[in-house]
């Protein structure tokens, strides 16, 4: 798989962004974004395709798609200033076995270099808005758990603290909700969206303004129907991001523009 972590010194570098990539989704993958230069990047925010054989997803081997994720954590790094930080949106898997995704996940950030801030629990539903696959009904044969929540892993590149570059965003109400270790966020609705995994744009509008400051560059690498972008422009950033598909890379660019005029696309 993804071997021995690298060897990575500091560097403090942060560098602004060129302006040719600023609010750009390009049709390619994201395992080399040759486009972004080293350490320009304040954020990324994603929500990699699940590989659970979802119409948008390949038929990957668990070990095929950790290193997928392992190549485009390291571009991530590359292209995050100093203090940068990530933020990735997993569901873990299955039932028989389950599989813990959020922990590959967090070990894959750790073997780039990447430095643990911490895990969001996303609570979608509560009680019977979940999952009704209750396994053996009201037996102790082989009862089931019902999905209600998702995790962020948030972690940041050479230091835990960033140079300070332009303004904040945040309210008083919205900073003490959003440094809780639980959040309570709708789902967006695949069906409306037009997309079989959507982003609620309230998500990753919550992690920018959060970790990041006004003319930030926040970027996804799996930039799916826009929600990372429509939060990053209703916030005042700029974002850039990569989307295989040019299906869903359309639906996005008209997504981003319908948001323009409508806060709720």
């Amino acid at each position: 798989m993804s071997g021995a972590a690298p060897v990575l010194q500091p560097t403090g570098l942060v560098q602004d962004p060129p302006q040719k990539i600023l609010d750009k989704i390009f049709c390619q993958s994201s395992e080399a974004m040759t486009q972004i230069p080293d350490a320009s990047v304040a954020l990324m925010v994603t929500s990699p395709p699940y590989n659970v054989g979802k119409e948008y997803d390949e038929d990957l081997t668990l070990d095929a798609y950790l290193d997928l994720l392992h190549r485009v954590f390291t571009e991530t790094y590359r292209v995050l200033e100093a203090g940068g930080r990530v933020a990735v949106n997993v569901a873990n898997l299955g039932r028989k076995p389950y599989l813990a995704l959020n922990h590959h996940v967090a070990r894959l950030l750790e073997e780039v270099g990447f430095l643990l801030r911490g895990e969001i629990i996303w609570q979608k539903a509560k009680g019977a808005g979940g999952s009704c696959a209750w396994g053996s009904w009201q037996s102790a044969k082989n009862p089931t758990l019902r999905d209600l929540h998702e995790y962020i892993i948030v972690g940041c590149k050479e230091s835990f603290s960033r140079q300070r570059k332009g303004d904040d965003s945040i309210s008083k109400e919205d900073f003490m909700a959003a440094t809780l270790s639980v959040w309570n966020i709708a789902p967006a609705s695949a069906k409306r969206v037009g997309h079989p995994a959507p982003f609620p744009v309230d998500l990753p509008k919550r992690l920018i303004e959060l970790y990041t400051f006004e003319d930030d560059l926040v970027l996804d690498p799996f930039m799916g129907a826009g929600a990372t972008a429509i939060a990053a422009k209703q916030t005042d950033r700029f974002y850039v991001g990569y989307e295989i598909s040019p299906e869903y890379r359309k639906l996005a660019l008209d997504r981003i523009k319908k948001a323009a005029t409508d806060p709720s696309p």
